[in-house]
């Protein structure tokens, strides 16, 4: 095992350990990112899935005339998203499933946008998430990802590698290059870049958008404001 590998096990259990204080903890500093990834999941709209809804800290701030269906790795985080759903009385919310993002319990073209915030960096295979993102959205949709694009080079890259072993044990990557992302797409018939932009304040974690097309041939990639690292 190297030292950007984390177990599923591991990841599963990490965040039932996250489920009681999660929203204290990182409600918070996550929020500008959370609101950039719904502003961008609803200028599509339609049925949207989330990957890692986690304690379904989002659920509220989407708007009622969309369906969201949300999946966690962790039944622990899902206890509270379930409980959210009822409190609040949240009807667009179409159901909660303990799911594997790597194993996506969906037909093809299912949904108009896959949301993913701060999930791909906490998955033992990020292209596997990445390819069933896409398997599961709908010609003419997205994919929307927030997530941490890892340092190339100098101090940052540094501290990064020094506390990657740490972040293996809380269930997360610290070291994930934005070359991956890249690789994957090119790799991936139909998907296309459409944005990268770093998330103030720091510039730590990128709204990342893919698109997919309904034809066999890739369209040429439309690139965003590029974030730094």
């Amino acid at each position: 095992m190297t030292t950007t590998d984390i177990q599923r096990t591991g990841v599963e259990k990490a965040y039932d350990r996250w489920a009681p204080v999660y929203d204290l903890v990182f409600g918070p500093v996550f929020e500008r990112g959370r609101r950039a990834s719904l502003a961008a999941a609803e200028r599509v709209g339609g049925r949207i899935l989330e990957v890692g809804v986690g304690t379904g800290i989002s659920l509220p701030d989407y708007s009622p005339v969309n369906t969201i269906f949300g999946c966690d790795i962790s039944d622990g985080m899902l206890d509270k998203a379930r409980a959210r759903v009822r409190d609040l009385g949240l009807k667009h919310v179409e159901g909660l499933a303990v799911m594997d993002a790597e194993r996506l319990d969906f037909a093809d073209n299912s949904f108009d946008v896959v949301v993913a915030q701060y999930v791909i960096t906490a998955v033992p295979d990020p292209e596997a998430a990445l390819d069933e993102f896409a398997r599961v959205l709908k010609p003419g949709g997205e994919i929307v990802i927030l997530s941490r694009v890892g340092a190339e080079a100098g101090l940052r890259k540094t501290i990064e590698h020094w506390f990657q072993p740490a972040a293996r044990k809380l269930g997360f990557r610290t070291e994930f290059p934005w070359q991956r992302y890249a690789n994957w797409a090119s790799q991936t018939p139909n998907v296309y870049l459409i944005e990268r932009r770093a998330i103030p304040p720091l510039g730590h974690f990128s709204l990342i958008r893919f698109g997919k097309t309904a034809a066999t041939a890739k369209t040429s990639v439309k690139v965003g404001r590029a974030a730094n690292g």
